[in-house]
């Protein structure tokens, strides 16, 4: 059974690396281009207004010096419906709706854990990803997609989010996507 398996591996492995590269497929490897999956790759801003598309529905525990303009204490529960942005200037093109939850899991107040829904109408692709991760308040968080819906069906990759203004009543974040779909999910 053994040698029949690895024959088999062999095999497709030869009829893989034989078959031409559609127009969709990178060509190349890197951290963010595997091979052989279409890709796509763009940023968008995520503006967060407080009392107006971001609420806090739990305080969580106050710890010694730690609420401040960019952290909340331990356990807080933060919901948040913020639109996303082709610049970061809020009044530019509206492409996208950010909406979920984060709760801070750090003692420092700086780290939560989040989940969120980015439902997006932009560059011939229309649906929703979800991602769900860690997230640091002053620094770059990278967040799995663990799916989607519409044009995003099968997509996987990574969303990143790195804080661009934090002081105000409005914080604004990039969210830099690197998305995927593996040959499976490609059209025909």
């Amino acid at each position: 059974m053994a040698p029949y398996l690895h024959y088999t591996a062999l095999a497709l492995l030869v009829i893989l690396a034989s078959s031409p590269p559609s127009d969709h497929v990178v060509a190349a490897p890197s951290h963010h281009r595997p091979v052989g999956m279409k890709s796509l790759h763009f940023s968008l801003f995520q503006h967060e207004t407080i009392n107006k598309t971001g609420y806090i529905i739990v305080n969580g525990v106050p710890g010694k010096g730690v609420v401040s303009q960019t952290t909340t204490p331990f356990g807080t529960i933060f919901a948040f419906q913020d639109p996303m942005t082709v610049t970061a200037n809020r009044s530019s093109k509206l492409v996208g709706i950010a909406e979920g939850t984060s709760i801070t899991s750090s003692l420092d107040g700086l780290r939560s854990i989040s989940i969120a829904k980015i439902t997006l109408d932009l560059k011939g692709h229309k649906g929703s990803i979800s991602v769900v991760g860690g997230t640091h308040n002053i620094k770059p968080s990278d967040h799995p997609v663990v799916g989607g819906t519409g044009d995003f069906m099968f997509v996987q990759g990574t969303v990143t989010s790195s804080p661009v203004e934090l002081e105000g009543l409005t914080v604004v974040y990039k969210i830099e996507f690197h998305l995927y779909w593996p040959p499976y999910a490609m059209k025909t």
